[in-house]
């Protein structure tokens, strides 16, 4: 079994505890915070030692690998310490706000190699996984069209909403990394386009909570995303490739997918999952999953640095797009 040390005791580190006490080639050693009572919180729910000292968590030889889930702009400091104790490193997406910072996380992990994921974890929901595959293997033929639909419940709170990095950092940065790794290709230019309809707390920070992005391939095929930082009916997350030859589609999911008819409704149907979360539970499992088999077999992990960079540039490049109001080249 691989010790983890959890570095971060906030929403995600909560994501990753359940998930590393139940996966059966890992166990938690230890929660690392620098408010150490944070971290003694995690360990009351989910086990290990509790510590405010991160030298001490990485020189502990009980500690095989870490996983990153404190706040993006702590990613640089984290991935640099670990990668210098020689630790494999599991990191929250985004890998930074800026290239240039991402680029020092780079030269840090080229300096001291070690497996280093990035946590894209809907790569690892079993029905984006299919219909990737599926893409691959020509299924559908060459690709026209790749569609995805990302529309949140609710607004976050307009105090992180100013320390994301911007919607597209935030959020379409996992519509854009998807739509990379099936289409198998990058963007050459992208046209983002925005509005702020339901939080005016989030235009005034200089955000938008509806957007539009299109992306042009190399090999000519176009590919669509729209966000929204509210969907009255649940957390609605679609995606659609189409080719020459057929189309593949993923659905929404519900808790029961049951369609229902009586005297008062026709196809009646439960409520769609609440939020990534729910959506998205057995997507981190898998994800973890990956992490562990990479380093029992001596492999990279997929999902890694390199894509974190691309992934952020474009996502840049569409925030450039949407304030200039023109098409972008990504900076690779």
């Amino acid at each position: 079994m691989l010790g983890i040390a959890l570095l971060g005791s906030g929403r995600m580190a909560h994501v990753y505890g359940p998930k590393i006490n139940n996966h059966p080639d890992l166990r938690l050693v230890s929660v690392f915070n620098p408010n150490e009572s944070s971290a003694e919180k995690a360990v009351e729910r989910y086990g290990g030692t509790a510590s405010s000292d991160l030298g001490a968590v990485l020189a502990d030889p009980a500690v095989d690998a870490v996983i990153i889930a404190t706040p993006t702009n702590t990613h640089l400091e984290y991935v640099e310490a670990a990668a210098k104790a020689g630790k494999p490193i599991y990191c929250e997406k985004p890998l930074d706000l800026t290239l240039e910072r991402v680029d020092r996380c780079l030269a840090a992990l080229k300096a001291n190699p070690v497996p280093f994921m990035l946590g894209f974890n809907r790569r690892f929901d079993p029905d984006v996984s299919a219909l990737q595959a599926a893409v691959r293997r020509g299924e559908i033929g060459p690709l026209t069209f790749l569609m995805s639909w990302s529309r949140e419940p609710s607004p976050p709170p307009i105090e992180y909403v100013k320390r994301s990095g911007g919607y597209f950092v935030d959020a379409t940065i996992h519509d854009i990394d998807l739509i990379c790794w099936i289409a198998g290709e990058r963007p050459e230019e992208v046209y983002a386009t925005g509005s702020c309809l339901f939080d005016p707390a989030i235009g005034e920070a200089g955000d938008a909570d509806a957007t539009m992005t299109v992306l042009k391939m190399p090999s000519g095929c176009i590919a669509h995303v729209n966000n929204s930082r509210s969907c009255a009916y649940g957390f609605d997350q679609r995606l659609e490739a189409f080719g020459r030859d057929g189309m593949i589609q993923t659905t929404n999911q519900r808790d029961d997918n049951l369609i229902r008819w009586d005297g008062t409704r026709t196809e009646a149907r439960e409520p769609l999952k609440h939020f990534f979360l729910e959506r998205y539970d057995a997507s981190f499992h898998h994800a973890l999953d990956e992490f562990s088999r990479a380093i029992a077999e001596g492999r990279p992990p997929s999902a890694a640095q390199e894509d974190g960079r691309t992934a952020l540039a474009i996502a840049l490049a569409c925030e450039r797009s949407r304030l200039e109001g023109k098409a972008i080249r990504p900076d690779y």
